[in-house]
């Protein structure tokens, strides 16, 4: 290997192995020094805190400008079309193979947990949630991430608007431009400190839960992990190679570290969001394909959390000594993972909100709220990296769809991509 190629390749990877030693460190010192490991709390909270400052300013100026800079309102259509389809198809696979999963591993198969009864738990009034999912009350609600759907759905909306205009919008649209490329400008800013404060976070993380990992949700964690890593690498690898026609898997790969260590080490899709923007850029997905997909896949396109969701439904079929058989059985689970997954997800309270629709939908007791909510913590890391770089697979699904089989040949440019 020539002295350049190698320094192409320190330089393509430098900082995700830079990321991978935080993280290990983080998780040494967490498990060295125990609850101790919180006094790092401080550090991470402000990494994660920086994120989500950018995201609500990120996603308004990315896909107002996406939308506003559409060649067409037809072209508009027939990207969120086949967004909306790759989304519901990639949930519904994920969900399908960990129902084959659990029902060859029972995840709760020989556990006993003690049962806590949560205080106040009320039942979940799923046409208030769908409601608070899509609408706010005031303007000023807007502006803040436990509101991702409205912010998007606003957005949206906003950006058809200025396109309807025409020429009179123009000097608000390139203004929005401008005002996004700022925004990931202040993100690359950010990064600088990601080391730090993802070393942190996961000091935390495995000080403060690392006994959890043991004992009741050992089998269920060893299940969802197995699973959930087999589905990062082969399922990703299989669409990326059908959206690039076997061309871009390997550019894919090598851009997508960064991203799925991100949302691996902050555990949210919309604070890695600005990362997978910059690397569905390098990917060369289009602009707008990218910029529309990729924030609200961010809060609408979870196939971690499909996965999660049959895996909980079937812990507690088991901890409540429920057979989890039958097609009607399947059927459902498959839906409400889905709906919890992919719907739910951009309802304030997160996935909380879609673990009491498990519970109430289902008939559980109310003390199998806390069961639930603990396995989905547990679990949430490596989900949520699977979410966002499912997010980044969907986009460049839909770039096929949208822009025919020879776009990534149209679209990549090597010179912009530091991994070529």
């Amino acid at each position: 290997m020539s002295e350049k190629q190698e320094n192409s390749l320190w330089k393509a990877y430098r900082f995700p192995l830079i990321l991978i030693s935080s993280i290990a460190l983080g998780c040494i010192l967490g498990a060295h020094m125990g609850k101790d490991a919180l006094i790092f709390k401080p550090l991470g909270d402000i990494f994660l805190n920086a994120m989500f400052m950018v995201v609500v300013p990120l996603v308004f100026t990315t896909i107002c400008s996406a939308v506003a800079s559409m060649s067409s309102m037809k072209r508009l259509g027939k990207v969120m079309g086949s967004m909306v389809l790759i989304f519901a198809v990639t949930g519904a696979i994920a969900a399908v193979l960990m129902v084959g999963t659990v029902v060859l591993f029972p995840p709760a198969e020989g556990t006993t947990i003690a049962l806590t009864q949560p205080e106040n738990l009320e039942k979940l009034n799923t046409a208030d949630q769908v409601v608070q999912a899509i609408t706010v009350g005031d303007f000023h609600e807007l502006l803040s991430r436990r509101h991702m759907l409205p912010l998007i759905l606003f957005t949206i909306l906003f950006g058809i608007s200025l396109q309807m205009l025409g020429e009179r919008s123009r000097p608000i649209a390139q203004g929005i431009s401008i005002l996004a490329d700022a925004t990931l400008k202040m993100v690359q800013i950010i990064m600088y400190y990601a080391p730090v404060g993802l070393a942190a976070y996961f000091a935390t993380l495995v000080g403060d839960f690392g006994p959890n990992l043991l004992g009741a949700y050992f089998r269920s964690m060893v299940v969802y992990h197995v699973v959930t890593l087999a589905y990062f690498f082969v399922a990703f690898t299989v669409y990326s190679w059908l959206a690039t026609g076997g061309r871009g898997t390997g550019i894919f790969w090598k851009n997508i570290v960064t991203p799925a260590l991100t949302a691996l080490g902050t555990g949210s899709s919309t604070a890695t969001l600005p990362v997978n923007l910059a690397a569905a850029a390098r990917m060369g997905i289009p602009q707008d394909i990218r910029e529309v997909v990729l924030p609200i896949g961010a809060t609408a396109h979870m196939e971690g959390s499909c996965l999660s969701g049959i895996l909980k439904i079937a812990f507690l079929f088991g901890i409540f000594h429920m057979p989890f058989a039958g097609l009607g059985t399947f059927a459902s689970a498959i839906l409400v993972a889905v709906l919890s997954g992919v719907v739910l997800s951009g309802i304030p309270g997160g996935g909380l909100v879609g673990e009491m629709l498990i519970v109430s939908l289902y008939g559980f007791p109310p003390e199998a709220f806390p069961i639930v909510a603990t396995l989905g913590f547990l679990v949430d890391p490596a989900a949520t990296m699977v979410n966002a770089t499912g997010d980044t697979c969907s986009a460049l699904m839909v770039s096929r769809m949208v822009e025919g089989k020879g776009w990534f040949q149209r679209f990549y440019k090597p010179q912009d991509d530091p991994t070529a």
